[in-house]
């Protein structure tokens, strides 16, 4: 199913978390992860206001980190993107 794709973004996320050079990204990306682990178990899933918020977030995060830490958040919003396509809407 489309949630799926929200838990491996959440599990893709974690691995980032592991790779951060900082305390702070570290921090980042766990929020971001436990926000799409929560997504994927919700009842109604987010809408895509919610997911481009996340995206430019991750974004965000990848810019200022770069290396591995940007590849595997390149994975993430892959995953995120695959599930945003199947939201209703614009």
């Amino acid at each position: 199913m489309a949630r799926e794709n929200l838990e491996d973004a959440a599990a893709t996320l974690r691995d980032a978390a592991d790779t951060a050079s900082d305390d702070e990204t570290r921090e980042r990306l766990e929020n971001q992860a436990d926000e799409f682990a929560t997504l994927a178990e919700a009842d109604r899933g987010p809408d895509h206001g919610k997911l481009a918020r996340h995206e430019h977030i991750l974004s965000d995060i990848a810019d200022e980190e770069g290396g591995e830490v940007a590849d595997q958040v390149a994975d993430a919003l892959e995953s995120v993107r695959a599930f945003r396509e199947t939201v209703e809407g614009v």
